[in-house]
């Protein structure tokens, strides 16, 4: 008899209501692989975009007519349940939190991933929803940051400090004794003043493109401003990034045409870096990283999950609790 699990199944491209919740197969690991037992994933800007195929090139990466991979989910955190015999570093029992945006699995009961992977162990102390609610946006935002080159002392502004990349980026960027300036909305104004930023901009009240301060990085993380629109925030020297593609692609062509100006745009493209987990892990485990989490949701209510992260309204994570634990 084939072991079975719950998850939720993307069928086929669409709004939320394409996800199914269902037994299926449990994953078999190969020898370079763990069976973890997930306990806590979350809905992202990430799993919305290969759910609806948005944009279009995310048919040339997950499948042209349904996504390859039908449980979604880019991050975890759960407990080993099986070491394939080549595994070393990892043993049954270990809590560990994870990335993985190409075999996803993060929305099932059970996922197999290679001990090679963006994985590392959970610091004694820090729950699974934290944990998890620590992977994706430190993820993205570290490779922005790490394409700065952004030292000490110098400034950065991260618009959309709200979301799940920008509250890590804010506190990210700090860490590392950067000044930063958080700009998001009047009601989220103490929450990125408490992750680290020095100035905060309520973006509602104020335009926050005129306020006469240059940086030497410029980070959308929301993916709703343009270069054009923030150029006047640069610092010679300095970089815009966003991340998502910009009206007409703008975003992957600027970096060509402003490679030799004094202002310049990066698209930097995401890698599976273990290096990015463990980073984050040190600092949940030091204290000096907190995971912002707007609302646990069960499995069954994924699709409600979903919507609620396309309303545009979260704050930080939206987490998904695979087995009741917290």
């Amino acid at each position: 008899m084939i072991d079975t699990m719950l998850a939720a199944c993307c069928d086929g491209y669409g709004g939320p209501e394409v996800m199914t919740v269902r037994e299926i197969a449990r994953p078999q690991i190969d020898d370079d692989e763990l069976l973890v037992r997930v306990m806590a994933g979350t809905v992202n800007r990430t799993d919305c975009g290969i759910r609806s195929a948005s944009p279009v090139l995310i048919r040339l990466m997950y499948g042209a007519r349904r996504p390859r991979r039908r449980v979604l989910g880019t991050d975890f955190a759960g407990v080993v349940e099986a070491v394939g015999s080549a595994v070393s570093g990892f043993a049954v029992g270990d809590r560990i939190m994870g990335f993985d945006d190409s075999r996803l699995g993060g929305h099932g009961q059970y996922l197999a991933i290679s001990a090679k992977r963006g994985i590392t162990k959970i610091p004694d102390g820090v729950s699974f929803a934290d944990a998890v609610a620590s992977v994706e946006g430190s993820h993205y935002a570290l490779g922005y940051i790490n394409r700065s080159g952004i030292e000490a002392g110098r400034r950065a502004l991260v618009h959309g400090a709200t979301g799940a990349i920008g509250t890590a980026a804010v506190q990210l960027l700090a860490a590392r004794g950067v000044r930063v300036t958080a700009v998001g909305d009047t009601a989220r104004l103490d929450l990125m003043a408490g992750l680290g930023a020095d100035r905060v901009i309520d973006y509602t009240a104020e335009d926050f493109t005129a306020h006469g301060q240059e940086y030497e990085f410029v980070f959308d993380s929301v993916g709703k401003t343009t270069f054009a629109e923030c150029k006047p925030l640069v610092a010679d020297g300095g970089w815009f990034m966003g991340t998502e593609f910009g009206p007409r692609f703008q975003n992957v062509w600027l970096p060509w045409t402003t490679r030799f100006s004094p202002k310049r745009v990066a698209f930097p493209l995401p890698r599976y870096t273990r290096g990015h987990v463990k980073l984050v892990a040190e600092l949940l485990e030091r204290g000096e990283f907190r995971p912002v989490i707007d609302r646990h949701y069960p499995l069954t209510d994924i699709v409600d999950a979903f919507r609620y992260v396309e309303s545009g309204t979260k704050t930080g994570n939206v987490v998904i609790d695979l087995d009741g634990e917290r």
